[in-house]
């Protein structure tokens, strides 16, 4: 398995590391990154490889076989062998926006409670879909009450259960269209706020900010129909 360095610190910009392999598809695989792999909604990271003679831009990040990370080149151009020890180094201001954005979705589905049914994460905005029969009365006002939250600058922490305490919790999802990853022993939450100032707890495998202030002003879109029942809210980052 690939060392997920991103889980215990989003912050890190450039790391070492040593090739592994490569996949059949034209991936770098590494005994551990601080790329995040496409899932979840969050794109994976871009950036750069560099090693001893060479270097290489970096398109994405997916997940591989044996819960490998697989690094994808931007064009066919020769990659490091396996063994070499290369440096990592991502596209900070994109993945930082991501985790502006993944957090400020989080906030969302608290201003929100609906069951919900999909999103999407990017570099200048993001979206929930919801189980929302009728659009809401006052967008302003959910729009206040998500800059409000934003504006406490809560503390954005993970915990751990396990896959047994997450069944007996089924609460702590949110997301009806995914299923957090089971089978492994434990699931990661994210936490916003702590003790008496909690407002939200749940499964999320993302990269996130520190702080929730470190998001700034967001701006809530149009409320698009998506069939039935279902309703998608935008959010923009302000700056």
């Amino acid at each position: 398995m690939t060392t997920l360095l991103f889980r215990d610190d989003a912050y890190l910009r450039e790391v070492e590391a040593v090739v592994t392999g490569h996949t059949a598809e034209g991936g770098i695989l590494c005994d551990r990154t601080i790329f995040y792999a496409t899932g979840g909604g969050q794109p994976g990271d871009s950036g750069l490889l560099l090693w001893d003679g060479g270097r290489l831009s970096i398109a994405t990040a997916v997940k591989a076989e044996g819960g490998q990370v697989a690094l994808v080149p931007a064009e066919p151009v020769a990659m490091p062998p396996v063994g070499s020890r290369v440096i990592q180094r991502i596209d900070w201001d994109r993945r930082y926006r991501h985790m502006r954005v993944h957090t400020a979705l989080h906030l969302l589905s608290v201003v929100i409670p609906l069951p919900v049914t999909g999103g999407q994460i990017g570099a200048e905005r993001g979206r929930l879909d919801f189980d929302m029969p009728d659009p809401p009365a006052d967008v302003a006002m959910l729009e206040d009450r998500l800059n409000a939250l934003i504006g406490l600058d809560l503390k954005v922490s993970e915990d751990w259960i396990t896959d047994e305490e997450l069944e007996a919790n089924p609460a702590l999802v949110k997301t009806m269209s995914v299923r957090p990853p089971s089978g492994q022993g434990r699931v990661r939450l994210i936490r916003v706020g702590e003790g008496m100032s909690q407002v939200d707890l749940q499964p999320c495998g993302g990269t996130h900010v520190a702080r929730t202030g470190e998001i700034g002003r967001v701006e809530i879109g149009k409320i698009e129909k998506k069939g039935r029942q279902n309703r998608r809210v935008t959010i923009t980052l302000i700056g």
